[in-house]
């Protein structure tokens, strides 16, 4: 049994190696069963895997990562957003705790000033008033150069009528946001960070696509864009560049997307798509899959955050949330990662 699961750990750091840092673990900690952040830390060493986000400037992370040379996307929690926007003062402390405090040997790469904010959201029109104070605090302290500051979205934004992905549109009702965030991110030459996942847009509409779509494993052409010319073999792409070309037509010609999130569950759904395998099959492709870009950007390797490092047994929503994890909370490997 022990061999069995190193030579699983193996597989996965191989793969991982391979990528040649395109790929990162997004690091959940919505577990009571989770290992100590020093061991986590050190997990991440092990299997090479050099890129990591947390959804907070938790403390003993922060500590864990110390001379890691993992670099990382650290999160300002949409909770956090009110305060920080409200007060420039609270921006600088939040940065000189959380980030000058630890860049002398922790590779803060991104900040993330919210998650997935929506126009409905309360604190939606705190979210460019704190990018602002942070980006001011980041600038104060001479780190504009090495820390950029954004946030994290998702495919909400599109239009419904966002198909083929040359027809890619922000709704109506994000403009107020997504406006002078893409403005922001222009200004200060950061890149937007999208969450990005396939078996989501799967399983809202299974009547039109197919399974083998959606984990890249379609033998040939899917969805041929009259528009653009390109064609997809996979929704991943379709996906990316559809967030593209709504970029473009709003003033974001040029803006370059880190893929902040994307997985696949292995369990807790439907058991046809929400097994290991799928979960396996999925997470495989996707790591060949970045280094080469998509149809619109060929060649340019996609920046990705894999969802997640661990299940999570105490994370809200649907049971499949709990089950997107590369490891068992135990540090186990869930299933073997390969090229093959």
């Amino acid at each position: 049994m022990f061999s069995s699961l190193l030579l699983l750990g193996l597989f996965i750091m191989t793969t991982i190696e391979k990528t040649e840092a395109q790929i990162g673990v997004c690091y959940g900690m919505l577990g009571n069963n989770l290992p100590s952040k020093q061991e986590v830390i050190a997990l991440f060493k092990q299997n090479n895997i050099r890129r990591m986000r947390i959804y907070g400037p938790d403390q003993q992370a922060l500590q864990a990562l110390r001379g890691s040379n993992i670099e990382l996307i650290l999160d300002v929690p949409n909770s956090d957003l009110q305060r920080l926007a409200s007060n420039q003062g609270e921006a600088n402390t939040w940065v000189q705790n959380n980030v000058k405090n630890y860049i002398n040997n922790v590779k803060i790469k991104y900040i993330a000033v919210g998650n997935e904010v929506k126009p409905s959201d309360f604190f939606a029109q705190f979210l460019v008033p704190a990018m602002i104070k942070i980006q001011n605090a980041i600038n104060a302290q001479g780190l504009a150069s090495q820390v950029k500051v954004s946030t994290a979205t998702f495919s909400a934004l599109l239009n419904d009528d966002s198909f083929p992905p040359s027809k890619g549109s922000i709704r109506q009702d994000y403009k107020p946001i997504l406006d002078p965030v893409i403005n922001f991110l222009v200004s200060n030459r950061s890149p937007l960070l999208l969450n990005l996942y396939p078996y989501f847009a799967y399983i809202g509409n299974r009547r039109d696509i197919r399974l083998d779509y959606a984990l890249f494993t379609a033998p040939s052409v899917v969805v041929q864009d009259a528009g653009s010319g390109l064609g997809y073999r996979n929704l991943f792409d379709a996906m990316l560049d559809t967030v593209y070309f709504a970029l473009e037509k709003a003033n974001g010609r040029g803006l370059e997307i880190v893929v902040s999130e994307s997985g696949w569950p292995s369990a807790g759904g439907a058991g046809d798509v929400t097994n290991v395998n799928n979960a396996r099959t999925y997470i495989s492709n996707l790591i060949q899959h970045v280094k080469g870009g998509s149809p619109k950007r060929q060649g340019r390797p996609i920046e990705t955050y894999i969802f997640a490092m661990f299940d999570e047994n105490n994370k809200p929503g649907d049971e499949t949330e709990k089950h997107f994890g590369l490891f068992f909370p135990n540090k186990q490997p869930k299933y073997q990662i390969n090229f093959n």
